[in-house]
């Protein structure tokens, strides 16, 4: 009966594909993870179950940030994912082993308890087994594998190593549990000396949750569309009645009539690239990874600015990802597991046409995204940059401003010149028409995200020359006070 229930729920989960399930397995050595997640594949139908052991991270995994592998592993919308050993394993050993404080475990659980609060409030189901058995029956099945042939392949060099910290590992377990076990995330701790119990225990959790879940979310998704349609109703009414005064944003502040002569342009920027390359062979010797986000209005000089930057360089070692609207794949999953899957690997570039301000921007002003998704994305943006610094990754945003009168010269000169007016869209018109709109987004977009260690580059770009400069100039000073912070020195222009 239990078989045909899951059966049954997972079949439901597939047709609506309303949300992912996520379970992660952790707790004792011997304790029955393996066995359960077995089970699981094996009563339900495995093709739509996507199972992901963790072990010591590969090269790739090692030269990214620690929750690189596990965005890439989350499942899609329909599907269940399986975790053995995820998140909670490295932090864990960790602690045990004295490798990291008291107050830095609990800064990796925190940032764990972030992670699972970004699924949730997207309507992923998270739900975490903790399987425990005592210290005796431990070394009882570490005795019972070694010494049986067929399965003594399994033992592991560190498991009688762990079996005698295991006092360590449970005052560790109940730190975890307890600053990790939230409503929207919460720990089963299941029995796993009887395997028939565990086994009963472990399909009865799933199911009850899994049924809870699909419940809850019919009735979340209502309460959401409700809202979503009654504040776009009461902004509408609010703008009617504001009328079209002027708006008053940080762009006001910028001074675009910033300008450089065509001829110290060239001087400029021959010296600027130089330098820009120089260090960024110097960075890719050192492993030293770059992220470039560009945004700003349609037509602003983002793809010229970035052309600037890439000519220099050796093209085996950068990447440019134009970001447009999410493919069915990529919206089947939350929206920041395709950015996550473009993070560099040590000693790269990689360059953001676009990027995943776009949830704060077109997806906040055309509706895409409702108030309560745009809004809580500027904590979920903030704690994604901060794990890439954090990771040493040197991080700049970049924000080229121009004025509507200079968009629609721009514009004009697009629809008048062969080569460029394919990149002249509808939607570009449109967009223009809402430029207060947008300016608004994106003004509480850096009042939001600008953090210390991520501020944003405000560039003034109706000189494209001006502006040009000014993006190569800040490239140059990051890469500069990277390489000095690792090597400790200021690499020369030999």
């Amino acid at each position: 009966v239990l078989r045909e229930n899951l059966l049954s729920l997972q079949q439901s989960l597939r047709k609506e594909g309303n949300f992912p399930v996520l379970v992660d397995f952790a707790g004792v050595r011997g304790a029955g993870k393996g066995t359960s997640v077995n089970l699981l594949n094996k009563w339900m139908d495995a093709r739509w179950i996507l199972t992901h052991a963790y072990t010591e991270p590969s090269d790739e995994e090692a030269e990214r940030p620690t929750f690189w592998r596990l965005w890439r592993h989350l499942p899609p919308k329909g599907q269940i994912g399986i975790h053995m050993s995820g998140r909670y394993s490295r932090p864990l050993l960790d602690y045990v082993y004295g490798e990291i404080s008291q107050d830095e475990f609990k800064r990796q659980l925190e940032r764990i308890n972030a992670f699972e609060k970004a699924l949730a409030d997207d309507g992923a189901m998270v739900l975490k087994f903790w399987m425990h058995i005592s210290r005796d029956v431990q070394k009882n099945r570490l005795a019972a594998l070694e010494s049986d042939p067929l399965r003594s392949w399994r033992m592991l060099p560190l498991d009688w190593k762990h079996w005698e910290l295991y006092d360590k590992f449970i005052e560790a377990a109940e730190q975890i549990i307890t600053l990790t076990n939230t409503g929207h995330a919460p720990w089963e701790i299941v029995e796993g000396e009887d395997f028939y119990y565990r086994s009963l225990r472990v399909g009865e959790i799933f199911k009850d949750a899994l049924e809870r879940h699909m419940m809850s979310e019919q009735y979340r998704q209502k309460y959401l569309s409700e809202m979503r349609t009654h504040l776009r109703e009461k902004s509408e009414v609010a703008k009617e009645e504001n009328g079209t005064g002027q708006v008053t944003t940080i762009f006001d502040q910028i001074d675009l009539s910033k300008t450089l002569e065509k001829k110290d342009y060239r001087k400029k920027l021959k010296v600027r690239q130089a330098r820009l390359a120089h260090l960024h062979q110097q960075a890719v010797r050192n492993k030293i990874s770059v992220t470039l986000v560009f945004e700003g209005p349609d037509a602003a000089g983002k793809g010229g600015a970035i052309r600037q930057i890439t000519e220099p360089l050796d093209a085996r070692y950068y990447k440019i990802y134009p970001f447009a609207a999410p493919t069915d794949v990529e919206n089947a999953h939350h929206y920041l597991w395709r950015f996550w899957n473009c993070v560099p690997r040590a000693g790269r570039m990689t360059i953001f046409d676009r990027s995943w301000y776009g949830r704060v921007l077109v997806e906040r002003v055309e509706n895409f995204a409702g108030d309560d998704e745009w809004r809580r994305a500027f904590a979920e943006i903030n704690e994604f940059e901060d794990q890439l610094i954090s990771h040493g990754v040197v991080l700049l945003k970049f924000w080229l401003h121009i004025s509507p009168e200079e968009q629609l010269a721009r514009f004009k000169s697009r629809e008048e010149t062969p080569h460029k007016r394919w990149k002249l869209q509808d939607e570009d018109w449109r967009n223009r028409e809402r430029w207060d709109d947008y300016a608004i987004a994106a003004h509480e977009m850096v009042q939001q995200t600008s953090v210390m260690n991520s501020p944003w580059v405000l560039v003034e770009n109706e000189s494209k020359h001006y502006g040009r400069i000014k993006v190569l100039d800040a490239v140059c000073d990051a890469l500069e006070a990277a390489l000095l912070a690792k090597t400790g020195t200021v690499p020369v222009i030999e």
